[in-house]
């Protein structure tokens, strides 16, 4: 049987072709996700060690809790600390590090890199040794800077150069005075990096007189754990806390493998994705070649083969087919890792230096994978074939399934779709994040109740083309009737690009729902002409406020302002704005009460409201962080969104228990509206500062919508693997069903149907399995999109499903054009073949 198994593998290389292909991808999808993770995880990880090499211990402020109604704090890390830890016998020194954002603007005026990834920090002394200069000397007072040679290539700046660039908000104009190289992974991931000295540093990032972090580098002979004890001892224990620096770039390397295993998992999602629609045409294959053996089957029976001698037969063969692809794929796979690197750098995130790696986790993967989807799906075709009984040999070649088996898979099909349907409603009603894992198994089992009951819609679907396929003539009625002949692998054919264009659909429906939410919300809750916010999301300096009021065109101004309180023992965050103002920069829909803020009557939200039992009127005390308590009033209970929540305090009344204020925005209104020549008078009213944006409320909606688009191109590019895919699968269908039906196309250009004529019908049938595969996948996608935006709006007041319907026409006319591309070979080879030898063919 081992032997016949090869022999048929061997007979059938070209029908097989196909299904390793498919096979092939799926694999090449999950090695080439496994060799990119892991070789960009390791280069980081390698990258963030180096990072290390300066610190053996971290000496760092230790969380002080909160006492009563204050608010918890880290104490200072002072110079005097610094001197303590470079005194300790094993330390060769110590150096106090001070990080905060800072905004380098390019020669053309434009930031730098990211402004998430565009840092500043301090160079310790004459010569810091953990950024070594390559040109240059260090930098002195506010006026002088060094940046890393990375942003200095990138902006083509060199010594001597004046910059613009931004910390907190006022621009700086200082001098390069020299250029410097780092290990640090946000430079290498396009970011930028700048140093001061260390007393402009700090200056700059408000913390004069204080640390971030104390490195401590031991001196030759002891160890990290030797100087660490020492620390401890000699630090006081309340304020610090040490950690050695084995155990950062062990949490370091944690973390990164973390980062990595979200990424990792998105895209072997996909994978999984394409290697389910390979399944179906596996299965598909496998069913069509038993089909085609019959009575080779039978014979084999009636000589002495058991059944179970069959189905291993069988699965012998998905064996052979499993491991060519998984060979193949693996190689494609560690193609496909070298080939997402080098695409990273041309996007402009560079990827850190280091090898390819090939783990033999990566090898086992692709080899189990490949082999174990061909032979489960291999699986039930042979257990078919070995319930061939041998009397089948003298019968036709194709053996019909029966009532009792049709009426069992339409039953076990609409138990799953009902159950399908029925999780995935009661998940609608569920609180956010609780609904998600019902929802996605009650989208599992609808897509497995719809494939088993395929068969059964596809007679109805495809039937409801008839009147469209009779203008074809005879080659579209024999091509509607092709396509009904055989129920079982029509589905099988239309159900992997049914998958694809599902996730497609819902995708997108999801995305302009959330789009049109978010536009809606701006509008309804907005009312300033202008936001401006830092670039990286940090808080703003409250110099910018001022100097928005000065502009000639402003006629109201608010900040919202950020600050730590606590309320009946529980920390809370108050928000505070310009009271006289705000009212007319925002319009929150009113609960109860007004929406009055000032002195010490506050608004809050309804969520608030509702844990506290507040309502208008309802008094309460809040004690600030310098632990100064006062009694406040709600004057009103507001709707809230995903923009704006909580509770809004004046200004007036929060300052004076701030030791510096920070604004997360401010909102701004013109007297002429909204403009380029309004937006360029503000811009330059700041400077034209690079780390400060101005936007109206198109910009904001512009800028979720290129965050919706970029997710939306990245999925449609991972799911076109998947039609991909599907596409191979429509074509090894009817290739194979063109070998299969090579006496009757000969019988048919016989009786007179031409070439053409045969290409038409090939092409037709082609075309009718590939719109019903479509028409499925939009009505599921539809479905699934209406279903997850059920669990968002219960979230997000603004939610509003919106479906659309230009894109969903492109997604059909998509599948449309599979199915005719899918078809040219199949119909190409059934026009060619030999009526005579076709007729005479068994």
């Amino acid at each position: 049987m081992f032997r016949t198994a090869l022999r048929n593998v061997s007979a059938h290389k070209a029908r097989l072709l196909m299904t390793v292909l498919a096979v092939m991808l799926g694999v090449a999808f999950v090695s080439g996700t496994l060799v990119f993770t892991n070789s960009l995880s390791g280069a980081l990880q390698n990258q963030s060690a180096k990072g290390f090499d300066h610190v053996d211990v971290a000496v760092t402020a230790q969380w002080k809790e909160a006492e009563g109604d204050r608010v918890g704090e880290y104490p200072e890390l002072t110079r005097e600390l610094v001197d303590e830890s470079a005194a300790v016998p094993g330390a060769a020194r110590a150096i106090g590090t001070v990080q905060g954002f800072t905004a380098i603007a390019g020669k053309d005026g434009k930031l730098i890199g990211d402004g998430f990834q565009s840092q500043g920090g301090n160079y310790w002394g004459d010569k810091d040794p953990r950024y070594p200069l390559t040109d240059g000397r260090a930098p002195k007072g506010e006026g002088e800077i060094l940046i890393d040679s990375e942003t200095a290539k990138r902006a083509g700046y060199k010594v001597g150069d004046t910059v613009r660039m931004s910390v907190d908000g006022p621009v700086l104009e200082p001098v390069i005075t020299g250029v410097f190289t780092t290990d640090d992974g946000n430079v290498a991931a396009g970011g930028s990096l700048t140093l001061f000295d260390t007393a402009s540093a700090q200056k700059l990032f408000g913390k004069p007189g204080t640390f971030d972090e104390i490195a401590v580098k031991a001196k030759a002979g002891v160890s990290d754990t030797e100087l660490r004890a020492q620390l401890e001892k000699a630090l006081p224990s309340d304020v610090v806390e040490t950690t050695t620096g084995t155990e950062l770039a062990d949490d370091q390397a944690e973390a990164i493998a973390a980062s990595m295993s979200g990424l990792k998992q998105g895209l072997l999602v996909f994978a999984g994705i394409s290697l389910f629609v390979g399944t179906f045409i596996i299965a598909n294959t496998f069913t069509m070649l038993v089909a085609q053996r019959t009575k080779e089957l039978a014979l084999m029976r009636a000589v002495g083969a058991s059944r179970r001698q069959v189905t291993r037969s069988v699965l012998i063969e998905a064996f052979v087919v499993g491991a060519v692809a998984a060979v193949a794929g693996l190689v494609a796979g560690v193609g496909i890792g070298a080939g997402l690197r080098s695409l990273m750098g041309a996007l402009d995130a560079p990827m850190p230096d280091g090898p390819l790696v090939i783990s033999s986790g990566t090898v086992g993967s692709a080899f189990a994978v490949g082999i174990l989807v061909t032979m489960l799906a291999a699986w039930l075709p042979g257990r078919r074939a070995a319930k061939i009984p041998p009397v089948a040999a003298m019968s036709a070649l194709h053996a019909q399934a029966t009532t009792k088996s049709l009426v069992l898979r339409n039953t076990l099909g609409a138990l799953f779709s009902a159950a399908g349907v029925a999780v995935v409603l009661a998940a609608t009603t569920m609180d956010g994040s609780d609904g998600q894992a019902p929802m996605g198994l009650g989208a599992v089992l609808l897509i497995i109740g719809v494939f088993i009951l395929t068969p059964l819609l596809s007679r109805p679907l495809i039937a409801a083309a008839g009147p469209v396929l009779r203008v074809f003539g005879v080659s579209g009625k024999l091509a509607r009737q092709n396509s009904v002949r055989n129920p079982r692998r029509t589905a099988a054919t239309a159900s992997a690009l049914m998958i694809g264009l599902t996730l497609i659909t819902g995708m997108t429906v999801m995305a302009g729902s959330l789009q049109k939410s978010i536009d809606k919300m701006a509008a309804s809750a907005i009312e300033a002409d202008y936001m401006v916010s830092m670039a990286n999301g940090h808080p703003l300096s409250p110099d910018v406020e001022k100097k928005l009021k000065g502009a000639g065109d402003v006629t109201a101004t608010s900040p919202m302002r950020n600050a730590d309180a606590r309320i009946d023992g529980e920390t809370e965050y108050l928000t505070g704005v310009n009271g006289a103002t705000f009212g007319d920069l925002t319009d929150f829909p009113v609960v109860q009460g007004s929406f009055e803020i000032g002195g010490t009557r506050v608004v809050v939200d309804e969520d608030v409201a509702k844990s506290y039992g507040w309502k208008a009127g309802s008094a309460f005390t809040v004690a600030y962080g310098d632990g100064e308590k006062q009694k406040l009033t709600v004057s009103g209970v507001y709707e809230a969104n995903e923009l704006m929540r909580g509770i809004m305090i004046d200004t007036a009344t929060l300052d004076p228990h701030e030791s510096e204020s920070a604004d997360m925005m401010v909102m701004v209104k013109t007297a002429d509206g909204t403009s380029d020549a309004v937006k360029d008078s503000l811009e330059k009213a700041l400077g034209s500062n690079p780390a400060i944006r101005v936007q109206d409320k198109q910009d904001l909606s512009n800028e979720v919508a290129k965050m919706f688009t970029l997710i939306l191109n990245m999925v449609y590019g991972l799911l076109a693997m998947a039609v991909i895919v599907a596409v191979i699968g429509v074509i090894n269908t009817l290739a194979m069903s063109v070998f299969e039906r090579s006496q009757e196309i000969g019988m048919l250009r016989a009786i007179g149907l031409d070439r053409k004529g045969v290409k038409r019908m090939v092409r037709l049938e082609s075309l009718v399995i590939s719109l019903f595969g479509g028409v499925l996948g939009l009505g599921l996608g539809v479905f699934f999109g209406w279903a997850a935006g059920e669990l968002v709006g219960a979230r997000m007041a603004t939610y509003e499903l919106v479906l659309p319907w230009q894109r969903m026409g492109i997604f059909l006319l998509l599948a449309a054009v599979v199915g005719v591309l899918a078809a040219l070979w199949p119909a190409r080879r059934a026009a060619r073949l030999n009526m005579l030898q076709a007729i005479k063919a068994e």
